[in-house]
């Protein structure tokens, strides 16, 4: 009940059905998702270490409010460690990774056209941790999920622009396709373009 509590929560948060700033009501939750008092207090707990949520003594569970500064350190991370991983995963993708990639871009297209921005925020993750796995370092692909994680809300509004859901495929084609060629600096720069984009659309959203 703990693992389905804080899922729906999550979500919750991820969507911005639990607006940025707002409050929470551990008793209201609760009832709403028809799971018991304790795991949703354990819910709210792992969501604080996820840095969605903030506890305060005497006032109560706040929502971390979205912020320019938060996503830009993200972006600066990222843009250090993920290139990297994409060089890594031009040298050592298999045939079943390839595969896998290729299977992820096509259900991105089926949601891109249906305008299904949950599915592709939740697949535009899957993307970006395959690429991760298929580098071969366990310690590489650990940071960047971290960092995946604490994208999703950014991720998620910046989906909400139909003309982003498709450059974003678009990108996540040439990516794949550097892979498919094995070509480390392609791969790097692709995935450089990937972030830089990301980081133009989204400030003008937070």
């Amino acid at each position: 009940m703990r693992d389905e509590a804080y899922a729906a929560i999550k979500q919750r948060i991820i969507t911005c059905e639990f607006k940025p700033g707002g409050y929470l009501n551990e008793a209201k939750i609760s009832l709403a998702l028809g799971i018991g008092r304790t795991p949703v207090h354990q819910a709210i707990e792992r969501l604080e270490q996820d840095g969605l949520v903030e506890i305060m003594p005497r006032k109560g569970i706040i929502v971390t409010a979205l912020s320019v500064d938060t996503v830009a350190q993200i972006i600066d991370v990222r843009l250090i460690n993920e290139p990297y991983c994409a060089m890594l995963a031009a040298e050592r993708i298999d045939a079943n990774e390839l595969a896998a990639l290729h299977n992820i871009l096509e259900r991105t297209d089926a949601a891109t056209s249906a305008h299904d921005t949950n599915q592709m925020m939740l697949l535009d993750r899957e993307f970006h941790m395959a690429i991760a796995s298929a580098a071969r370092n366990p310690i590489l692909a650990s940071i960047l999920q971290n960092l995946h994680e604490r994208s999703l809300r950014f991720w998620f509004l910046s989906l909400t622009a139909q003309e982003q859901q498709r450059s974003v495929q678009d990108e996540h084609l040439a990516i794949a396709d550097a892979l498919q060629r094995r070509d480390r600096d392609g791969a790097t720069q692709a995935m450089r373009a990937h972030i830089e984009s990301f980081r133009k659309n989204i400030i003008h959203r937070v």
